[in-house]
């Protein structure tokens, strides 16, 4: 049987991919940790590494085991997830994956009531248009713009969303207000580049928006930088919906013109179904939803 310790110190010299840095992250000697690399070889009987001046690479062989200790670690990180989590504090990190877009503008500014009641709490927030791998635990939970493929996966509905448009009162008042698509020629449009990372839906209205021959045009790789633009009296944005209930001075422009509904799911992996932190967030998230919604119906309401 391998020896764990050479597997461990053997890990962290191929994700270094150095001796030195390898012994650093591990509070080891150089000396120490390359015994141990050379020991695991012998036991093996076979070269891990090639090494040369730049530092040390993988050789096929170490390519196999550096994919088996990666495994491995991530089956230790979900057993000591269960493991605290089967206790009733929520408590310890949480590694939650979203768009750059919705983790900005509608989760990162509501984390301070989510805080507030677990204190101990500690939230990694990862946005990314990429989507990580729950099960292979890249992140503990996620919240996409589409329902997610993979498997092993417990999965929740949170709301739909739509792109619309909108402009400050500042820029209306200045420019005034398209009354057609055909208007969009005189304004400028900001939106997100239609070969960015995004939903489908957004990319859609674009080109639409597009039909009538708007000549002025500001793209930027995320909506944090479309309602930056917007703000700041730029031109007519392509934003989602859910930004109005933190931003409502915002003026929603053409409203007969929208993108088709964009589903909004929170998932996370199957064996993290009874953790205690993952629901804490689950709820809390769930909660904000709902109150949005009230909102929304209230200021509809309102407004007929």
């Amino acid at each position: 049987m391998l020896d764990w310790d050479k597997l461990r110190i053997f890990h962290a010299v191929a994700d270094a991919g150095s001796l030195t840095h390898a012994g650093e992250i591990l509070h080891l000697s150089q000396s120490a940790v390359s015994r141990q690399v050379r020991a695991l070889e012998e036991s093996l009987n076979t070269t891990l590494f090639h090494r040369h001046a730049r530092g040390l690479i993988l050789t096929e062989q170490g390519e196999l085991l550096f994919d088996a200790t990666s495994a491995m670690l991530k089956r230790l990180d979900a057993a000591e997830a269960r493991i605290r989590d089967s206790e009733d504090e929520v408590f310890g990190e949480l590694r939650v994956t979203t768009t750059i877009g919705f983790g900005t503008l509608w989760l990162a500014p509501r984390l301070t009531a989510l805080y507030e009641k677990y204190p101990d709490l500690k939230i990694d927030l990862m946005l990314e248009e990429r989507v990580l791998d729950l099960p292979m635990r890249e992140a503990d939970v996620a919240i996409r713009m589409k329902e997610p493929s993979q498997a092993d996966l417990v999965r929740r509905k949170l709301m739909d969303v739509h792109m619309r448009l909108y402009a400050a009162p500042g820029y209306l008042e200045r420019y005034g207000t398209p009354e057609t698509l055909e208007d969009m020629a005189q304004h400028r449009l900001i939106s997100q580049n239609t070969t960015s990372a995004q939903v489908s839906a957004g990319a859609t209205l674009v080109q639409k928006l597009f039909t009538a021959d708007i000549h002025s045009h500001l793209t930027v790789n995320n909506y944090f930088g479309v309602l930056q633009g917007v703000l700041n009296d730029l031109g007519i944005g392509v934003l989602p919906d859910y930004l109005t209930d933190d931003f409502p001075q915002l003026v929603r422009v053409l409203p007969d013109i929208e993108s088709n509904e964009v589903p909004v799911y929170l998932a996370y992996p199957e064996e993290l179904r009874h953790s205690k932190r993952i629901e804490a967030f689950r709820n809390f998230v769930t909660e904000e939803i709902f109150a949005y919604r009230r909102r929304l119906r209230e200021a509809e309401t309102a407004q007929d």
